[in-house]
């Protein structure tokens, strides 16, 4: 099959350091490569792949120096894949709407994963227009707030089962990811402390955020109990994740889906997470981590989480959320859309309304 991937151009894909959406297009590229597709990457010149790389700007947009207004580069990307269209058996976009007014008149088959938060009023016109563009999303979660769009499927995020190892674990909590305010630092240090427990931050602040940095979180950092790494690379995680008793993610968001949730998984460190979002179809509270609701039973989770079974965590994880698991979803979706496998569609209103592909994660709710 004749697959391209468009990849977001503020990160290099894979990223070196911070950039979730860009590291799963990394991970779904070469293993769909892995299986005998010709994919090709359309993402910025510094990134490394197996596919052919369609170079789109120099380096990563967030790391360029340079760089002012990205969305100049994002409309290059479109107009791009755009004139290579024919060539692919399917497009699939991980841009966000950017492509929709361009290819919805297209003869080409395209696919849009959506990676971000949909609990926006703006959105709700824009896929009220576009209701016809397939979407996929990462949770069943996020697309509450957008029900009524043209949703195929549901692929819940893969890793590679052998990038990270499994670790016996030790006595500080970790926190990864980004320092802002729907992320639940505040929180995190919070339960640290009351739990009389290390807690071990590896995070990056974006410029949108260094206002709520320096205001809101830089002077907790003094105390003994917290130490501040900031942000760390792919390598580093496995000893920062593994080497922690759990990862602390108290979320004040409807997150799409976490990736860093099965990062600690695959390194078999539970999680201790707020049931925001995506958390319960990845958390299953007692087997891989606990879902709490508040700083104090967070706290009550760090006392037990010696009772869970760090291999049980890494069992779920390769269970559930490898990248084999994620490939093999999208392309039975890309084989329904393309005719090449028997699917049930149905023309209703104009609008395709296809079958769903659902993870297979077990109900925790």
């Amino acid at each position: 099959m004749r697959i391209a991937q468009v990849a977001p151009l503020y990160e290099s894909v894979p990223p070196r350091l911070y950039g979730g959406t860009e590291r799963v297009v990394s991970w779904l590229t070469e293993k769909l490569v892995e299986m005998g597709h010709d994919v090709t990457l359309f993402a910025s010149a510094d990134s490394v792949s197996r596919a052919r790389l369609v170079p789109m700007c120099k380096q990563a947009l967030r790391l360029n120096p340079d760089c002012i207004d990205p969305l100049a580069h994002h409309m290059l990307l479109v107009d791009e894949v755009l004139r290579q269209a024919p060539g692919f058996d399917i497009i699939h976009f991980h841009i966000d709407y950017l492509h929709f007014p361009y290819f919805r008149r297209e003869q080409a088959i395209t696919l849009t994963t959506l990676h971000g938060r949909l609990d926006i009023p703006d959105l709700v016109p824009l896929y009220r227009e576009f209701r016809d563009v397939p979407l996929v999303s990462i949770s069943n979660a996020q697309r509450k707030p957008l029900a009524q769009a043209n949703w195929i499927g549901t692929v819940h995020h893969g890793m590679p089962s052998e990038l990270l190892g499994c670790r016996e674990g030790g006595d500080y909590l970790a926190f990864l990811g980004r320092i802002s305010p729907e992320k639940g630092l505040d929180r995190a240090i919070e339960i640290a402390i009351r739990a009389g427990r290390k807690l071990k931050i590896a995070a990056k602040v974006d410029r949108a955020d260094q206002d709520y940095y320096e205001q809101k979180i830089k002077h907790l950092l003094d105390h003994p109990l917290i130490e501040f790494i900031g942000e760390i690379g792919n390598g580093e995680k496995e000893d920062f994740l593994g080497n922690a008793a759990a990862l602390l993610f108290p979320i004040n968001w409807p997150e799409p889906f976490g990736l860093v949730m099965i990062e600690a998984m695959a390194c078999g460190t539970p999680v201790i997470a707020y049931p925001k979002g995506s958390v319960p179809e990845i958390i299953q509270h007692g087997v891989n981590g606990y879902i709490v609701h508040n700083v104090e039973q967070a706290v009550d989770a760090v006392r037990h989480i010696d009772d869970l079974d760090r291999k049980e965590c890494r069992r779920h994880f390769e269970r559930y959320f490898t990248d084999e698991r994620m490939a093999s979803d999208y392309l039975a979706i890309y084989n329904r859309m393309i005719g090449r496998a028997s699917g049930e569609i149905s023309l209703e209103k104009g609008v395709l309304q296809w079958i769903e592909v659902e993870s297979p994660t077990p109900s925790t709710t």
